[in-house]
Formats: C-alpha cells, sequence, structure tokens
C-alpha cells in the first residue's frame, strides 16, 4: 500500500476540515431557528453525516487504503456492541459528574432549554430519533475516531497528538453545551 507524503495527507485532512469546520464552529452561535421542524432537521442531520462518511470512505478508496485502517470491521461484533453499551452507561454518568463539577468550577452551562425543532413529538419522530442517534453516533466515531486520528497520526507522526488533536476537533462541535459541556466532551473523546 502506498503511503502519501506528509504534504498530500496535510491537503487531504484540510480540505475535509475545510467542509466540516463551519458546522462544528456554528454551534456556538446556535439559536432557534423558525419554521424548522424535527423532521426536516433530522433528515438533514442525517444526509449530512452520511455524506461525510462517503466523503471518507472516497479518501481511503482513492488512497488505496482498507476500511480496517478508520476502524470498520465487523469481526467481534457483538463483542463491540456489548462493549460499546456498556461503556456509554460509565461514559454517562461519568460525563455529567465531570459536567457537574466543571460548572461548579464556574464554567458556563447552557441556561436555555433546546430549541422546539430539536425536541421529537410521539411515536415516529422518536423512531426517528432513535434512527438519527445511531447514524450520528456511527458517522462521529468514523469522522473523529477512525479517520481523523488516521490522518492526524500520519501528519504527526504521533498517536498521543493525532488523539488529543480529534477530541480537540470533536469538541468545537458542542459549543451549544457551553465551555463546561466543550471540556467534558474533549476529555470524553480523549478517552
Amino acid at each position: 500500500m502506498a503511503q502519501n507524503s506528509w504534504t498530500e495527507q496535510l491537503a487531504e485532512v484540510s480540505v475535509f476540515l475545510f467542509l466540516i469546520a463551519p458546522s462544528l464552529i456554528f454551534s456556538f452561535f446556535a439559536v432557534k431557528q423558525g419554521g424548522l421542524g424535527f423532521v426536516p432537521v433530522s433528515i438533514f442531520v442525517m444526509l449530512r453525516d452520511l455524506a461525510l462518511i462517503s466523503l471518507i470512505l472516497f479518501f481511503i478508496w482513492s488512497n488505496r487504503e482498507h476500511v480496517r485502517s478508520i476502524g470498520w470491521t465487523f469481526k467481534n461484533a457483538r463483542r463491540e456492541i456489548a462493549l460499546g453499551i456498556g461503556l456509554f452507561v460509565v461514559f454517562f454518568f461519568g460525563a455529567a459528574f465531570l459536567e457537574r463539577l466543571l460548572e461548579a468550577a464556574g464554567l458556563s452551562s447552557p441556561r436555555i432549554p433546546p430549541p422546539e425543532f430539536l425536541i421529537p413529538r410521539g411515536v415516529l419522530q422518536s423512531m426517528l430519533a432513535f434512527v438519527m442517534v445511531v447514524v450520528v453516533a456511527l458517522s462521529e466515531e468514523t469522522i473523529f475516531r477512525g479517520y481523523l486520528i488516521l490522518r492526524f497520526k500520519a501528519i504527526t507522526e504521533s498517536t498521543v497528538w493525532a488523539i488529543l488533536l480529534s477530541a480537540f476537533v470533536f469538541s468545537l462541535g458542542h459549543g451549544y453545551e457551553g465551555s463546561a459541556g466543550v471540556v467534558t466532551v474533549g476529555l470524553m473523546g480523549i478517552f
């Protein structure tokens, strides 16, 4: 498998970051949007995430890499899913505890409830919300724990720096959670 030069890796990840940075940064300025409903927002989010995964798969294909390089494997899938569910519970409560500590230390958290267009209404919208959560979770893991760590490692030649940079970029997309949420998400991304 031919390895691209440092410059080619940097150019590729720069293009990718250029595509996602505006929406990540926009999260800091998220406000209630009139006329938007849960269904169109959910569909947009899923299509955007699927488009980003398609772009990543194109990059992987064009570099003649295997999808295992971004963590896509079905080996031990049941064990991995069970481990993910178990860790979710631990991380969920751990993140909530850490966020409360950070808020007590003076970091900010959102003071307003989520916008109406983010709240599912009824059974069908709740089912759509579940599908969206699955799509977003798979997309985020592919993007931040797969692709970006792979590319940042190639650029920095350091696994530690790759993880730190990926977690930093991931945390930027959570500005709507306040500084306590950004720090919590960044630390959880590192783990």
